[in-house]
């Protein structure tokens, strides 16, 4: 298909609609994540709807001694993906479009939620993102906006702002997508050197040994809830041969750390030896947190969780995320 290059909010207003419009908001760069994004709203649009992919490096969400100087900037290699990934029109505005007369004077407050984390360690940072995609998402008027999960605090603000100030349009995650040796997708993996990217590797290591071990402790309690509660009972199971598993699985289950607690250590240990590499992994946060507002779990908590890890390898910082479900709910 032939994909539309626009660069003002004019030429875009101009197009036809017929069906559902469907927006990809990006800094460009574009890789394999992001293609991922712009066939899942392809499907969202469906074949009478569009697929506008946005790409804009937005000044705001940079802060003082950032990459913005050096963020790639590869407009035709992008256009090119977009186009094979099923997008209809690529809105590439410069920053006097966005931003006329210069930095705008009121922007979108991301709140306490926008102060952890990410926010703690960019400051200024979220504001800045959800300004440019509130001014984004009135430039593009769409149906449906589509987010990695990659970015799990950035989906969570952007779905708070939708609701807190009513935006008329549907938010929707895409899962992250990895490489065959884990390393989330980024654009910023291209800063990366051979041994640089060995030591990256620890980020998503961290994570699945963080998810290996809930799922174990999840299993091992639900075993042990297996455990017969009566003596007749006991010995109608031994005679199967299934009391000395439910009560290895009961062992187990009471003996080791469980919960949230497990969940990081076992994260934090793959992190620790990766500080020890060379190059070593700097780490910035390791964090189990609730997805409504990115506050830390407690032990009793249940319900979904994200954890969370961010670090720095050379002069690269690096992030990444799974989603976790603690107790009843999984």
């Amino acid at each position: 298909m032939t994909t539309a290059l626009l660069s003002t909010a004019e030429e875009l207003h101009a197009r036809p609609r017929t069906g559902r419009r469907a927006v990809v908001m990006t800094m460009g760069a574009l890789h394999e994540g992001h293609a991922t994004l712009i066939r899942t709203a392809r499907e969202i649009a469906g074949p009478d709807g569009e697929v506008v992919v946005t790409v804009f490096v937005n000044p705001l969400q940079f802060g003082a001694g950032e990459d913005l100087d050096r963020y790639p900037r590869t407009l035709d290699a992008d256009l090119a993906l977009a186009g094979r990934s099923g997008a209809d029109a690529v809105f590439a505005p410069s920053v006097d479009e966005v931003y006329p007369g210069g930095e705008p004077q009121v922007r979108i407050s991301a709140g306490p939620m926008g102060e952890r984390l990410e926010g703690g360690s960019r400051p200024g940072h979220f504001d800045g993102m959800l300004t440019v995609v509130a001014k984004l998402l009135h430039l593009t008027r769409p149906d449906a906006a589509l987010f990695g999960q990659k970015d799990a605090q950035q989906l969570a603000l952007i779905r708070r702002m939708v609701r807190d100030l009513n935006f008329g349009v549907d938010i929707v995650a895409v899962p992250t997508v990895r490489e065959e040796d884990g390393l989330a997708l980024s654009s910023r993996n291209r800063y990366l050197s051979p041994p640089e990217r060995r030591t990256a590797l620890a980020l998503s290591r961290a994570l699945f040994a963080g998810r290996d071990r809930h799922a174990a402790q999840e299993a091992l309690c639900a075993r042990a809830r297996e455990v017969p509660s009566t003596r007749a009972r006991a010995e109608a199971l031994s005679a199967l041969g299934e009391s000395r598993a439910a009560a290895d699985a009961h062992a187990v289950a009471t003996a080791v750390p469980a919960g949230p607690a497990a969940v990081r250590a076992a994260a934090r240990q793959v992190l620790d030896d990766a500080a020890r590499l060379e190059p070593p992994l700097r780490l910035d946060y390791l964090a189990l947190v609730d997805p409504a507002d990115f506050t830390e779990i407690g032990a009793d908590f249940t319900g979904d969780a994200v954890l969370a890890v961010a670090a720095r390898v050379g002069t690269t910082r690096l992030i990444d995320n799974l989603p976790l479900t603690f107790g009843a709910a999984s």
